[in-house]
């Protein structure tokens, strides 16, 4: 279609396929992977429709030139002669944000600044007025990716990255990312089909975003705003329409989503978050520590968890790896369990062997997520 336009979902390492089969069923085109990206191409209306469903892509850019740079002098005036009027008006206001790789630019800070530089005098010479830059909620926020003299730049669809799904009032220490959650859930092939259970469950996030896969609702129908409400060809009727479609596609949720925290905190806050979510009759949480549980009827069970590590984690780590090793060969035979974790050393100490390591990175921390199929008969338990 002559409107559709090329697109770039952002996303963390080792979530690329996951992203891509996001996407197509969404009714991307020409989906092509990337390192940490996927490009695709869809119209507005598309857009629209990718930034209000997608679960697992931290923001969405449109890219809008690519031009060879030498030096920050070439930088200011390729920013300096492009027409930035058609984007924005010297009563708004713009950020500018910049990744460099390479030898040629080493500051991202000194590229953004040169950038801002270029657009306010290009305003200043033909206005004799200009935008303002404001980092705090920007009418346009302006992306430059700098690998050697290759400059490409976009403008971010998005806004905040769109893991704040607007439903995360209350954290416990150290929260995974919602969007990173999403990903792990789907890496585990779980799809709403079985029971699901994080019984370290902290403030909530695998629980909700699992019901949102469940349900098949939009990831960021709780969100207040994106970046493109405050464009120039925003159309609020067409989001609507979109909106509208997407909420008649949600499911109702026929099976059992529950967690355990022992922290009576945690599960205030996870309630909290629940409640922001409107998922409060499809998610059920207790207090209950998960050594002192048991998988209840015969339901298949799919596991996934983010043990406690760092500040969260009162003792030893190798011990807690060993004792829920011994749980779940005790407790909880024939379900599928999976827990991410960046601890390697104390990956040895849980008594089983993983039948499948991916790679992935918690925030900065290179992480496995470990799938650990429980057996029925797999009783051998660790010497005390």
């Amino acid at each position: 279609m002559e409107n559709n336009f090329k697109m770039i979902a952002i996303t963390f390492f080792g979530m690329e396929e996951i992203l891509a089969k996001e996407l197509l069923g969404l009714g991307a085109q020409e989906i092509i992977k990337g390192n940490r990206s996927v490009n695709f191409k869809g119209d507005k209306g598309f857009m629209y429709k990718v930034n209000l469903c997608i679960k697992t892509a931290i923001k969405i850019l449109k890219p809008i030139f690519s031009k060879k740079v030498r030096n920050t002098n070439e930088l200011y005036e390729v920013f300096n002669e492009f027409p930035w009027e058609n984007y924005i008006s010297v009563d708004k206001t713009f950020v500018v944000e910049s990744t460099v790789f390479g030898k040629i630019f080493t500051h991202s800070k000194y590229v953004s600044l040169k950038a801002k530089d270029g657009i306010v005098d290009r305003f200043k010479k033909k206005f004799n007025d200009r935008p303002n830059v404001s980092i705090k909620d920007p009418d346009l926020i302006i992306n430059i990716h700098l690998n050697d003299n290759l400059c490409n730049v976009s403008i971010n669809s998005s806004g905040s990255n769109l893991n704040q799904r607007g439903y995360r009032k209350s954290t416990n220490i150290a929260p995974i990312n919602e969007v990173l959650a999403s990903g792990i859930i789907k890496l585990t092939g779980w799809n709403g089909n079985s029971d699901f259970l994080d019984p370290m469950c902290g403030s909530g996030t695998f629980l909700i975003e699992a019901a949102l896969i469940a349900g098949n609702i939009p990831g960021n129908l709780n969100r207040n705003s994106f970046a493109f409400n405050k464009w120039n060809d925003w159309d609020l009727n067409l989001f609507n329409l979109i909106k509208d479609s997407q909420l008649k596609k949600i499911k109702k949720i026929n099976i059992n989503i529950f967690g355990y925290d022992k922290s009576p905190s945690a599960i205030v806050k996870a309630k909290e978050n629940i409640e922001l979510a409107n998922l409060s009759s499809d998610i059920k949480v207790f207090q209950k520590d998960f050594f002192d549980s048991k998988k209840e009827g015969s339901n298949n069970l799919h596991i996934v968890t983010n043990p406690p590590y760092g500040e969260r984690l009162k003792g030893d780590i190798n011990s807690l790896y060993s004792k829920i090793g011994d749980s779940l060969k005790l407790s909880f035979s024939n379900t599928n369990f999976w827990f991410i974790s960046s601890n390697f050393e104390a990956m040895k100490y849980f008594g089983l062997r993983p039948s499948r390591k991916i790679k992935l990175f918690n925030g900065k921390l290179e992480s496995r997520l470990l799938f650990f199929p429980i057996y029925e008969g797999t009783k051998k338990i660790h010497k005390k």
